[in-house]
Parts: C-alpha cells; sequence; structure tokens
C-alpha cells in the first residue's frame, strides 16, 4: 500500500529553524521515500510501512532532542507525487 503524506513541525522554541532544518534532513536520508518540499510544509511519498515507521521514529527524535514542537501532519492513501507511475 502506498501514501502520501504532508508534514509540518512547528518548535516551540524561539530558535525554531534548527529543529526544522534537521527534521528535514533527516527525513532525506531514507532512500525509499520520495520527498518533495515547500515553504509550508513537506511531502513525502512511498511505502504505507515504510513512511509510517520513518515518521515514528523522526518526530520521537525531534522530540527528544528539541523538545517541544507540534507536528501537522495529513494522510492520503496511495502515492500522489506522480513518481510512483514513471517507467510504466
Amino acid at each position: 500500500m502506498k501514501t502520501s503524506v504532508d508534514i509540518s513541525l512547528y518548535p516551540l522554541a524561539e530558535d525554531y529553524i534548527p529543529a526544522i532544518k534537521e527534521f528535514i534532513e533527516r527525513l532525506q536520508q531514507y532512500p525509499d521515500v520520495n520527498l518533495v518540499r515547500n515553504n509550508l510544509s513537506t511531502q513525502l511519498y512511498g511505502d504505507y510501512d515504510i513512511v509510517m515507521d520513518l515518521l515514528k521514529t523522526e518526530i520521537r527524535h525531534s522530540w527528544d532532542k528539541y523538545g517541544k514542537g507540534i507536528f501537522v501532519v495529513k494522510f492520503l492513501l496511495d502515492d500522489l507525487s506522480g513518481l510512483a507511475n514513471e517507467g510504466d
């Protein structure tokens, strides 16, 4: 099963940029997940189990390292990036 996820992080700290930057950099380390960034959020596209496992790991890492932060997440069924059908 494929999924598309739209996620935004709002750290509850004055110096919020490092937490956001590191979170995105860590997400980029997963080769089986396609990542697209924009000014408001980050989109992840890939296998449901892989995406959910990485979110579990990386959200916890962010909270452990940077403290409180709000994650706003939208989940959609299927890979809506258009990348999954390339080469078909």
